[in-house]
């Protein structure tokens, strides 16, 4: 696991994004959507259209972070497109990285074999 500071603010941005998207047009889309700057150091985290596929893109100071996470079974939970955006705590991505539900968290299903 990649250790993320206690004061980095993590921005869930609302509704779906195209998924082939990278660092570049991710950016862009937060400066330009989200009003905010990229390259602060936040985590800004986005959804792709099937629910089961995450990016994540966060600046370390040291250069352009692009994570990507795809559940193998069910979706990410993610906020209503009324909300426009959200902001949650580390503890919180945790779980959402997880698969668990951040707001109320449970264990869910867990893989039985590989490959």
């Amino acid at each position: 696991m990649i250790a993320i500071p206690g004061n980095v603010r993590v921005w869930l941005a609302t509704g779906h994004t195209d998924m082939r998207r990278g660092f570049p047009s991710l950016a862009r889309l937060v400066q330009e959507s989200l009003k905010r700057d990229p390259h602060a150091g936040d985590l800004y985290v986005f959804r792709g259209r099937r629910g089961d596929l995450i990016k994540i893109i966060w600046h370390d100071g040291q250069g352009a972070c692009l994570f990507t996470k795809r559940l193998e079974r069910g979706r990410f939970l993610w906020p209503s497109m009324a909300d426009g955006v959200v902001t949650i705590s580390v503890a919180q991505l945790s779980y959402l990285l997880s698969g668990i539900d951040w707001r109320m968290p449970q264990a869910t299903w867990r893989p039985q074999a590989s490959g």
